[in-house]
């Protein structure tokens, strides 16, 4: 059985340039440049060979600087019972994301609409809709006929990095601005499908 690159001999050292790989696409994503492995090496000061030993490609070298957050809920324990009060934690927290993690959702999105992108990019993974599925529980008791699902996808779909980003650079909005517009986006869509509330 043949054992990974990174996991043979001298690892502190693989490690180390691993590390220093990631570190250099994020300063790239950052500049908002899309790094090539080349690039990465290149701003690392690390040999390419090396470099394709470690990521075989662009894609691989992306994925490795996604935001690893592997939660199910953004929820505190124990969470509020309130479903409004549940949303608007769990949208801060999304806008949270979003901005620490702005550069590279914005650069899985540009890689995202090139053409002939034929799967999603690794930077996406599409957690935000189980989170706030998960903000809306409590209304599979209190309005059972609300179907949670589609309406997590229609909050979703209004107050993703998507919709941060227009608000950001054709609105005009602060990026403060822009959480807040969101976040009482959500609230809106919950009130349309919730109103008795």
């Amino acid at each position: 059985m043949s054992v990974p690159y990174e996991e043979s001999g001298r690892r502190g050292q693989k490690a180390r340039t691993r590390t220093a790989l990631i570190t250099s696409t994020r300063a790239l994503l950052a500049q908002g440049l899309i790094p090539t492995v080349e690039d990465a090496a290149q701003a690392a000061d690390i040999s390419r060979t090396t470099a394709y030993r470690y990521f075989p490609n662009q894609r691989t070298l992306l994925a490795a600087v996604r935001p690893e957050i592997e939660q199910t809920s953004l929820l505190p324990d124990p969470a509020p019972g309130d479903v409004r009060t549940r949303l608007e934690l769990v949208m801060r927290e999304c806008g949270r994301i979003n901005l620490e993690w702005e550069p590279e959702l914005r650069a899985s999105l540009r890689l995202s609409l090139e053409p002939g992108a034929a799967e999603s990019s690794p930077l996406r993974r599409g957690r935000a809709i189980g989170w706030i599925e998960d903000a809306l529980t409590p209304l599979r008791d209190s309005r059972p006929e609300v179907d949670i699902h589609r309406l997590a996808i229609a909050i979703r779909s209004a107050t993703g990095i998507e919709s941060f980003i227009w608000l950001v650079d054709v609105a005009g909005l602060t990026r403060d601005e822009a959480i807040e517009t969101l976040c009482g986006t959500a609230q809106a869509l919950l009130s349309a499908a919730d109103p008795v509330r």
